[in-house]
């Protein structure tokens, strides 16, 4: 009844730990129309961002100046959870703004 034990971790084992990676990352980008309001935008970062005022206001000028605004970086899941909230929320409000994913 001497058997030997077989290791719980072997080779393979160990090698797929190392290869471990991170999940990829997504962009969520915002994008300038004619027809939201700034406050709209502002409110709708700080709720569904958690972005404070300050960062709200920046990134809603980034927007209204260059076309797109980083909301923030998130796994895929959460990236595409942020868009469809945000997304709920610009049509219930009766404004078609549009927002986007990017592999970072």
């Amino acid at each position: 009844m001497s058997e030997r034990l077989p290791d719980l971790l072997d080779e393979q084992d160990s090698k797929d730990e190392d290869e471990t990676r991170e999940p990829p990352m997504f962009k969520v980008l915002i994008h300038n129309d004619d027809f939201t309001t700034k406050a709209f935008v502002v409110e709708l970062l700080v709720v569904v961002f958690s972005r404070s005022i300050d960062a709200a206001t920046e990134i809603m000028w980034q927007a209204h100046r260059k076309g797109t605004g980083l909301c923030g970086v998130y796994t895929r899941e959460v990236a595409e959870t942020k868009i469809k909230i945000s997304s709920s929320m610009a049509t219930d409000a009766g404004f078609p703004l549009k927002l986007s994913m990017e592999e970072d």
